[in-house]
């Protein structure tokens, strides 16, 4: 204690040039640093799945082929149709399918997109199965 006994008694030091920090920006100093900034976000990523992506065969490729013309036959008419399909996942290898129900507004020529009238649009290369009341009475 001698060593210190000259200091021990002196008022705190508050400086007249810098503002006194709070209690948070103190405690803010002596917080943990996180070198892993973003490792559980990239592990958790890497757990989530992906589905691959179904190759067709040949007959199901011309079976899907033919309700595809016959739904551009009748898109005057405006169908009403359930089209499931794949969406790529845009982070990593697969992706997912999903089906969406509801009418057809019309076909994207140049894109070779179907357009609903809720305005999701659907390529026709992503399509593996479509179903509906039009496609009942035909057999491919």
């Amino acid at each position: 204690m001698d060593k210190y006994a000259h200091i021990i008694d002196l008022p705190h030091h508050v400086s007249k040039v810098r503002p006194q920090m709070t209690m948070y920006q103190r405690a803010a100093q002596f917080a943990p640093f996180a070198a892993l900034t973003g490792h559980s976000a990239a592990i958790s990523e890497m757990a989530r799945l992906t589905d691959k992506q179904i190759e067709l065969s040949e007959c199901e490729c011309e079976m899907l082929n033919q309700r595809v013309t016959l739904l551009l036959a009748h898109l005057n008419e405006h169908p009403y149709v359930s089209i499931t399909y794949f969406i790529p996942d845009p982070y990593k290898d697969g992706g997912r399918y999903t089906t969406h129900s509801g009418t057809i507004k019309s076909w994207d020529e140049f894109e070779q997109k179907i357009i609903f009238d809720d305005d999701t649009q659907i390529k026709a290369n992503e399509i593996i199965e479509i179903r509906g009341t039009l496609f009942d009475s035909v057999t491919f």
